[in-house]
C-alpha cells in the first residue's frame, strides 16, 4: 500500500497545479480567483510536504520508470519552493485587491494570473522531481514560456520590451544547455545504456567512470553558460533587472525567490557526476568558483549606482546566486552553506519584493529617492522593507550571516585566499551601498501629505514570518533542518 502512494505520490506532484487550471475559470470575481490561487498553492505544498516526509522515512522515491526522483537535494529545493509559493500567493490577494481597487486589475486578468502561476508551479517541479536530464530541460523551458507571460501581466511598453528580453535570452540560454545535454548524452556511449535508461541521473552516477570525461568538460561549461544564463548568473545576467523592474511584486518574488534557484539547481544536478566521472579534483567547481565570484563583484558594483529598488533587489538576486555558486564550488563546508543560502536568500528577496510592491501601490514610484519615511508612513512595509535589506546585506543576527560566514570559512579552509578576498571585497561594496539607501528610506522626511498607513494582520503576518524565520536561523538551526542540509549536501559531495 505504502509503495503503491509513494509511486503515486511524485506524478500527482507535478501534474496537481496544472489540473487545477481549469477550475479557475469559475470564478466571477478577481478576489475569488486569487483565493482559489492561493488553495490549489497550498493543496500543492500539503502533498509536497506528504513527499518530502516519505524520503526521510524510507529515502529516495521512484516513479514513472525512474524518470521522476526525489532525493535529500531535490527534496530540499522542493521544500523552499512550496514555501515561497504558497507565500506569494497569499500575497497576491492583497497586492492585486489593491490594484483592483485603483481600475488595473480585472477578473480576466486574475483568471490569467492564476492559470500561469498554477502551470508554471507544475512545471518547476517537474524540473525539480526529473531523473531524466532530458526532462528536466523540457521542464525549465516550460517555466520560461510560461513565465514570460506574468511579466507583462500589465501589458505596458516597457513590460512588453522586458518579456521579449528575458524570452529572448533565456531561450537561447536554454538552447545553449540543450547542446550541453546532447555532449553529455555522447559521453555515455562507452557505457552501452539501454534505451530506457538513458540521461537517467540516478544511471549515470552509478556508471560514471565509463563516461567520456573531455565531452562531459565541454558539455558542463555549456550547461553552465545555459542553464546560468536562466539562474542570474554575471555576465549572462542582464534580461534580469528589467523583468524585475517590470513584473508586478508576486512575480518578481517568485522569480528571484525561487526560479533562479530552479535553473542553479539544474546546474547542481551535474557537479556530482563531473567529480565522480573525474575522480573528484573539483575542476567543476573551478568552474562554479569563477562564475559565483564575477557574479558578485559585477552585481556590488550596479548595486552603488541604483536608484530604482526593485532594480537593486535584482542586482542583488545576482549577488546572492553568485555566493551560492561560490560555495558549492568550493566544496566541503561550502556546499551546506549554499544550500543553506538557497533557503536564507528566498526568503530575504520573497520579503523586499512584497515590501516594494506595497510601498509603490503608495507611493506611486519604486524609485529610492521619493521612497523616503517608510518606516512613519507604512510601519508595516516599511519596517519589512529596512529588515529585509539588513538581512541580505549580512547583517548579523540574521541567517544569512551565518550561511555567509559559512562560506568564507569554506574559502580559508580550503586555502581560496584569492576568492576570499574577492569575495569579502564585494561584500563589503554591497553592505556600504544598499545601508546607504536603507537608511535615507527609513529616515528622512516622508513627502508632504503622506497619510500613516493602518496595519492589517495579514500583512504583518506576511511581513513578519519571513523576518523572524530569518532571524530565528540565525541564532538557532533546528537539528531536523541541520540533518535535512547535510544529507543534501551529502549528494553533491557524491554520496
Amino acid at each position: 500500500m505504502i509503495f503503491y502512494f509513494r509511486e503515486l505520490l511524485l506524478p500527482a506532484l507535478v501534474l496537481m497545479p496544472v489540473l487545477l487550471v481549469p477550475l479557475s475559470r469559475l470564478f466571477r470575481t478577481a478576489r475569488g480567483a486569487l483565493w482559489f490561487g492561493f488553495a490549489g498553492n497550498s493543496l500543492a505544498g500539503l502533498a509536497g510536504c506528504g513527499a518530502i516526509v516519505c524520503v526521510f522515512l524510507f529515502g529516495k522515491i521512484y516513479a514513472a520508470g525512474d524518470w521522476l526522483m526525489l532525493d535529500m537535494l531535490s527534496a530540499w529545493h522542493l521544500a523552499v519552493l512550496l514555501l515561497i509559493t504558497m507565500l506569494c500567493s497569499l500575497y497576491s490577494v492583497i497586492y492585486f485587491l489593491r490594484e483592483s481597487q485603483a481600475g488595473k486589475f480585472d477578473l480576466k486578468t486574475a483568471r490569467r494570473y492564476v492559470m500561469l502561476s498554477l502551470g508554471s508551479l507544475s512545471a518547476i517541479v517537474l524540473t525539480l522531481l526529473s531523473n531524466n536530464l532530458g526532462m528536466m530541460w523540457v521542464g525549465l523551458e516550460a517555466t520560461t514560456l510560461l513565465t514570460a507571460f506574468l511579466i507583462c501581466l500589465n501589458a505596458t511598453p516597457t513590460a512588453l520590451e522586458a518579456m521579449w528580453k528575458y524570452l529572448l535570452m533565456c531561450s537561447v540560454g536554454v538552447a545553449l544547455a540543450f547542446a550541453g545535454i546532447l555532449i553529455v548524452a555522447a559521453s555515455t556511449s562507452a557505457a552501452h545504456f539501454e534505451q530506457p535508461e538513458f540521461l537517467l541521473w540516478s544511471r549515470m552516477m552509478e556508471s560514471a567512470g565509463q563516461l567520456d570525461a573531455r565531452l562531459l568538460k565541454v558539455g558542463f561549461i555549456f550547461l553552465v553558460v545555459g542553464f546560468g544564463t536562466k539562474a542570474g548568473l554575471a555576465p549572462m545576467h542582464s534580461w534580469l533587472p528589467d523583468a524585475h523592474s517590470q513584473a508586478p511584486a508576486p512575480v518578481s518574488a517568485v522569480f528571484s525567490g525561487f526560479l533562479l534557484n530552479a535553473a542553479l539547481y539544474c546546474i547542481l544536478r551535474y557537479v556530482p557526476l563531473l567529480d565522480a566521472a573525474l575522480g573528484g579534483g573539483g575542476w567543476a567547481g573551478g568552474i562554479l568558483v569563477l562564475f559565483g565570484l564575477v557574479s558578485i563583484l559585477i552585481a556590488a558594483v550596479f548595486i552603488v549606482a541604483q536608484r530604482d529598488l526593485k532594480r537593486l533587489l535584482a542586482y542583488s538576486s545576482v549577488e546572492h546566486m553568485g555566493i551560492i555558486a561560490l560555495g558549492i564550488g568550493l566544496g566541503g563546508l561550502g556546499v551546506f552553506a549554499a544550500l543553506f543560502h538557497v533557503l536564507n536568500h528566498s526568503l530575504c528577496k520573497t520579503l523586499s519584493f512584497f515590501c516594494a510592491g506595497r510601498l509603490d501601490q503608495k507611493y506611486g514610484a519604486h524609485d529610492m529617492r521619493k521612497l523616503t519615511g517608510i518606516l512613519k508612513t507604512s510601519p508595516v512595509w516599511g519596517t519589512g522593507l529596512f529588515g529585509g535589506l539588513l538581512a541580505l546585506i549580512g547583517l548579523a543576527p540574521f541567517a544569512v550571516f551565518i550561511s555567509e560566514f559559512l562560506v568564507l570559512k569554506a574559502a580559508w579552509d580550503k586555502g581560496a585566499i584569492w576568492a576570499l578576498a574577492l569575495f569579502v571585497t564585494g561584500l563589503c561594496i554591497v553592505f556600504v551601498g544598499v545601508l546607504r539607501h536603507a537608511i535615507a528610506m527609513a529616515w528622512e522626511d516622508a513627502p508632504h501629505g503622506m497619510e500613516r498607513e493602518r496595519i492589517r494582520g495579514l500583512e504583518l503576518f506576511l511581513m513578519a514570518l519571513p523576518l523572524a524565520t530569518l532571524l530565528t536561523l540565525g541564532l538557532w538551526m533546528p537539528e531536523p533542518l541541520n540533518s535535512f542540509l547535510t544529507q543534501a549536501a551529502a549528494i553533491l559531495g557524491g554520496k
